[in-house]
């Protein structure tokens, strides 16, 4: 991983890019139930931070524990919808929800059983975001950080994601 600055080390990582075909199914088999009330790219974020912990033998995310999400571009398609339904009045409050990248992170919440620092960073260079994840978590004195990037754009999905703990 690009990026990577010490005192951290990768305990695991899952990268979807594309996701398998079958990807929403898969996640509701790992959470015991379909997510409801998330928009298409917070699901996928879902999905790739799910697996990464699966692959670090992680069921919850731990306490003190950061979690950091990037993108280049946020929930493009929630975007669009609700910029359209501006167009013709005011938006409905699902979709409106559905376009913040924070809703991510409230799903992180409640299926990663995490409470904690956690923030999204819409940024150009996913290895600047990386190290500016990164120093936050030493800052804020983090046991681990998940770092996560993913990608909505069109047809294009992309979920990257990384279990970092200190070295």
């Amino acid at each position: 991983m690009n990026g990577l600055e010490s005192p951290w080390r990768v305990a695991s990582c899952s990268v979807a890019d594309p996701p398998p075909a079958h990807w929403r199914e898969e996640l509701a088999s790992l959470l015991g139930a379909r997510p409801r009330r998330v928009g298409v790219w917070a699901e996928l974020g879902l999905y790739g931070a799910r697996t990464c912990l699966d692959a670090a033998g992680l069921p919850v995310l731990p306490p003190q524990a950061v979690v950091c999400v990037s993108s280049l571009s946020g929930s493009q398609s929630a975007t669009h919808d609700t910029a359209a339904q501006c167009r013709d009045g005011l938006p409905l409050p699902f979709g409106f929800l559905q376009s913040q990248s924070s809703q991510l992170l409230a799903a992180l919440g409640q299926w990663l059983q995490w409470e904690g620092e956690g923030g999204f960073l819409a940024h150009r260079d996913p290895a600047q975001a990386r190290r500016l994840a990164q120093r936050e978590a030493v800052q804020a004195g983090a046991s681990g950080l998940l770092l996560g990037q993913v990608e909505e754009s069109g047809t294009q999905l992309a979920t990257h994601w990384w279990w970092l703990v200190r070295d």
